[in-house]
This record gives structure tokens, C-alpha cells and sequence, in this order.
């Protein structure tokens, strides 16, 4: 496994692996481990797309691991100001170990791993969000002790969380029922790719029906960075789509959930429920430090 650009490109085998890795490196940094498997390593982080946990994340993490990592913003790149892709990838290949880069276009970081020598790694993109989902089944599994045979629901946006959700549970022998207002549909190659696992996948219009015996409910702000302009229209789309007390009550009783965050309480989901699953909700955003290192060292290690 040589990047991570989206979950579809690995194998259910490799995943796993991630996160048996992410497990293990999570009990050695607690039980303060040394693990500085990449030792010397640089990595350049490509920013254009802001981020809390993504950007404290990745630079914890290559500290962890003993590497270097660069943080590079729009401003300090050509890329979007006249150099192509191909030659931004390249020209780091030259002076770095690794690429993550967060950005809009899933083209670009396809275009970066086709043209440069180095690993690497989708830190979101408007397609997938590879790595977000990877800190979702690990905290799951921490929470339920397996993945196969459960059930997650996700409600709200046929967006990037959606799309690797998807893929990542079905991958990992869950079953998927997803709940999104029409017009706001996963693409048609998410679509087809779940199709392909018969019942285990579902997409409904009423989040009661998708919410009924989940193991696990996930939610997403309606409206992704770089859709500000269409919150009011997206608010209006999106009502009846909230994780609420009501829809809590058909999931199974010891249901968790999860949100990826930033959360915005009272539109996608409660202060309520958001408060009453908050120890997973943050025991989440932290798996993002430990999923991360452990596809740092699977794409970058010698």
C-alpha cells in the first residue's frame, strides 16, 4: 500500500491492518512507548482547506513517530497560481518522504500521486475522507469490540463523510442504511459500489427508517466548508434530518455516536444527545492522532 487517496482503493485486508496498527500505536503512546518508526522522515502537509483536528493531527503524529512535518498553506505553494500539479508533485518528491494534502478537488490528489515518487495521503478532499472514517471504525471497534455483523446509520449530506462511510463499513463487514433528502445523494460510483453488497446497504429518506436498530449513528454538518453561500437553502433541505432524542429511541438502546466535528448543536444534531455521547464523540476526534500514524507508517515506512 503505497498512498491512501480514498478507502475504495484498499483492500478490507488493509484496513484492518490500519487499524490493528492504530490500536497498538495508541497503547504505546499511552503507556509512553517510544515508536519513532519514521525516524528522519519529512512530511509536507498541503493546507488548502483549513483544520483543527487534521492539521494537529498529522504534525503530533509525525512528531510521535519521530518525523518532520512541514505545513504548507495555499500561500506558500504555486499551485492554483499558474504551476500545474505535476510539477508541484514532482518538485516535493525531490525534498520530502511523504505528501498529506487537504484540498476540494479529488482529481488533485490523484494527480499528485500519479506524478510524484513519494506516498500520499488524502487528508479530505470534497470526494472522500479516508482517514476521518478509519478514526470512526477504530473508536467503533474500541466501543462494540468488532465491526462485522454491526449496523451504521448515517444522517444528513450524501457528502464526503457519506461516501467513505460507505465504503469503510461495508468493507469491514458492517451493514449501512444512510437517510439524505432528495437531491443530496451520494454519487452514482458510491451507489454502484454498495449495490454490490446486496442488503447490507440502504438509502431511505426518513431518518426513522435508517435510525431503526443502528449500532451506531454518525452525523455531519449540512453545510461542508466552501458551501457557506448555500446554508439557508441547505437548512431548509435538511429539517427533519436532525439526530435527535426521538431518533435515538429507535436505534438500539446501547447505540453510539459519532460526529466528526466541528458539530453544530441544535441543526444536525442535540446539545442533548451530542452531550450524552460526548465521551465518544471526542474519544473520535482523538483516534484521528492514532488512525493517522498508523497509515503514516504503513505508506512511509522502509
Amino acid at each position: 500500500m503505497k498512498h491512501l487517496l480514498k478507502l475504495s482503493d484498499c483492500t478490507s485486508e488493509e484496513i484492518i491492518g490500519i487499524l490493528n496498527l492504530a490500536d497498538q500505536l495508541k497503547y504505546e503512546q499511552k503507556h509512553n512507548i517510544p515508536h519513532r518508526h519514521l525516524e528522519g522522515k519529512s512530511l509536507g502537509m498541503i493546507f488548502e482547506k483549513a483544520s483543527t483536528r487534521t492539521r494537529v493531527s498529522f504534525e503530533v503524529g509525525m512528531n510521535q513517530l519521530g518525523g518532520y512535518p512541514l505545513f504548507l498553506s495555499s500561500n506558500d505553494l504555486q499551485i492554483g497560481r499558474g504551476e500545474p500539479v505535476e510539477d508541484t508533485a514532482r518538485v516535493l518528491s525531490r525534498f520530502l518522504d511523504g505528501i498529506m494534502i487537504r484540498t476540494f478537488e479529488q482529481e488533485e490528489v490523484e494527480k499528485l500521486a500519479e506524478y510524484g515518487s513519494i506516498p500520499v495521503i488524502n487528508g479530505l478532499t470534497d470526494y472522500c475522507h479516508p482517514c476521518q472514517v478509519l478514526a470512526d471504525l477504530m473508536t467503533i471497534r474500541e466501543f462494540k469490540g468488532k465491526l462485522e455483523g454491526l449496523k451504521m446509520t448515517f444522517i444528513g449530506d450524501g457528502n464526503n463523510m457519506m461516501n467513505s462511510l460507505i465504503v469503510g463499513a461495508l468493507k469491514t463487514g458492517m451493514s449501512i442504511s444512510v437517510a439524505c433528502p432528495e437531491g443530496y445523494e451520494p454519487p452514482q460510483d458510491i451507489l454502484d459500489f454498495a449495490a454490490e453488497y446486496g442488503d447490507k446497504f440502504e438509502m431511505v429518506r426518513k431518518p426513522l427508517d435508517a435510525a431503526k436498530d443502528a449500532d451506531v449513528v454518525i452525523t455531519d454538518v449540512w453545510a461542508s466548508m466552501g458551501q457557506e453561500d448555500e446554508k439557508k437553502i441547505r437548512e431548509k433541505a435538511f429539517a427533519g434530518y436532525q439526530v435527535n432524542s426521538e431518533l435515538m429511541s429507535v436505534a438500539k438502546k446501547d447505540a453510539m455516536v459519532l460526529h466528526c466535528l466541528p458539530a453544530h448543536r441544535e441543526e444536525e444534531i442535540t446539545a442533548e444527545v451530542f452531550e450524552a455521547h460526548a465521551n465518544e464523540i471526542f474519544e473520535e476526534a482523538e483516534n484521528r492522532l492514532h488512525a493517522q500514524k498508523a497509515v503514516l507508517v504503513t505508506v512511509m515506512k522502509d
